[in-house]
């Protein structure tokens, strides 16, 4: 093959990571064809963890309505009200729901007559001022089809406008739409700042990780990684539930107890018939059917081939065996192993390693037994770590979890998922066998070297988290957003 043609099959080699992998690293952000189209049941995130200030809770954040623009006025996104969605819990290791937790949305416009999302200053959720209000309701239910209301005419937080509009916007109209249900339970919905932190300019440029550039097929001159969605929103449904409520036999286990580890994932509903009407109104009815659903956060992303992603977003957990010879033979590794070649021989298929952790869970760690299903995996009987997670390995609190040659933090994706887990890093060194000297050990994973170094420079969030329940930072506003500052 001659060096001209060599670059061509190479450069067409990056065009498809970029195409067709790289969203990975993005999360869940515009997945699948047809989700991509309809960004309000399309998920982005789905984090489940035990927060140090709520040890005898799970919390959950689910995250929708990918890459908002803070300045997307008059009509800011919003929840849809013909959208059913759900977190859904499996505690005894098959797959399936036995607790269902729904949110359904109610949208009331006050004035028809005008073009504005709010007429005046917005300081309460409540306020005359909101023209476009939001409030939803939260239900329990359980396998056999019981069901329990734990909260009705819940206001959601607006969209935070801009200063004039939103006043003191944190304070006033965003965490006071935070409400405690009974019993044990909390609630939040409403617009937060995107949790997910990736460069995504460089790895869409022909699969590129700037602090290895030099090392990439097509060289550049190695640089830091810049967040690419820095100052963008997201939609978040945030809830917090007792371990007791979870678990199978409603108890609070030891970690070495099987019944301490539960499986999530959340999916989301439209009903099979919608019809938009002459004067704008939109109807449904027919039988709800399942348009996205999601747990960790690569697998629709970098497993699943293009053709496959819309019957992946509507399938079970429970059928994901189907997929697996996607996690035994990913593409991803062969294509790293084309484009980085100073790394050490990524193993290309029989990746038994990947499908363990993502379709079973970790032995002795977070493992649900014999039955393959993406299902973000807790174990609640391991203690959270206590230094502030913000990302930058201070104390026991780990970016990148058991991803280590000293210390590891067992508390960190893939054993559920923090808001400050760094997943793009963790997804690229599992997928290159370096896994680090901790798990190596304890477990027999490879720890390939330069593999276990590799990273897009992006270590943590542009914006703070908060220590507190909904532990997502603030939205950015659309007067004062920064992803559009000129450099």
């Amino acid at each position: 093959m001659s060096r001209t043609s060599r670059i061509v099959a190479i450069a067409g080699s990056a065009v498809l990571l970029a195409a067709t992998v790289a969203p990975v690293f993005g999360a869940s952000h515009r997945e699948a064809p047809i989700i991509a189209g309809d960004a309000a049941a399309d998920h982005t995130d789905v984090f489940a963890w035990i927060a140090p200030n709520t040890p005898s809770k799970v919390t959950f954040a689910v995250n929708v309505s990918p890459m908002q623009d803070p300045a997307g006025g008059p009509n800011f996104w919003q929840f849809d009200p013909k959208v059913r969605y759900e977190i859904k819990i499996d505690n005894d290791r098959d797959a399936r729901a036995d607790i269902t937790y729904r949110f359904k949305f109610t949208t009331t416009i006050r004035n028809k007559g005008t073009f504005l999302y709010n007429t005046g200053q917005v300081t309460s959720p409540r306020d005359p001022d909101l023209n476009v209000v939001q409030t939803y309701s939260v239900t329990r239910i359980t396998e056999d089809g019981a069901s329990r209301v734990l909260g009705t005419d819940l206001p959601v937080a607006p969209a935070n406008v801009g200063p004039r509009s939103n006043p003191d916007y944190e304070a006033k109209t965003g965490m006071s739409t935070d409400r405690a249900l009974e019993p044990g339970y909390r609630t939040f919905a409403g617009q937060r700042d995107d949790p997910f932190f990736v460069d995504l300019g460089s790895i869409f440029d022909l699969g590129g990780l700037r602090p290895f550039n030099e090392a990439h097929v097509i060289p550049l001159a190695t640089a830091d990684g810049v967040d690419a969605l820095k100052g963008n929103n997201v939609l978040t449904i945030a809830f917090q539930a007792p371990i007791k409520e979870l678990t199978k036999g409603r108890g609070i286990y030891k970690a070495d107890d099987p019944k301490a580890t539960i499986g999530i994932w959340a999916a989301n509903y439209r009903q099979a018939n919608n019809t938009i009407k002459a004067d704008g109104s939109r109807t449904a009815s027919g039988s709800w059917i399942q348009v996205s659903r999601m747990a960790n956060p690569l697998i629709n992303e970098v497993i699943i081939p293009i053709g496959l992603k819309d019957r992946w977003n509507a399938s079970k957990p429970w059928n994901d065996s189907a997929f697996e010879k996607y996690y035994l033979k990913p593409e991803l590794a062969g294509l790293i192993n084309v484009l980085y070649p100073p790394t050490a021989d990524i193993k290309e298929t029989g990746r038994t390693d990947l499908s363990l952790i993502l379709l079973q869970g970790i032995p002795g760690v977070n493992n649900t037994g014999a039955v393959r299903a993406d299902l973000l995996r807790l174990n609640t009987g391991i203690a959270p770590c206590t230094s502030d997670p913000a990302g930058d390995d201070a104390g026991d609190c780990r970016r990148l979890g058991a991803f280590y040659d000293d210390k590891i933090d067992l508390a960190a994706w893939p054993n559920g998922r923090r808001p400050s887990d760094d997943v793009t890093d963790i997804a690229i060194r599992a997928v290159a066998e370096g896994y680090g000297a901790q798990l190596n050990a304890a477990f027999g994973l490879p720890n390939k070297t330069p593999n276990n170094l590799l990273g897009d420079g992006v270590d943590k969030n542009d914006r703070p988290f908060f220590t507190w329940f909904p532990y997502l930072g603030a939205p950015s506003s659309g007067y004062t957003h920064t992803h559009h500052e000129a450099k």
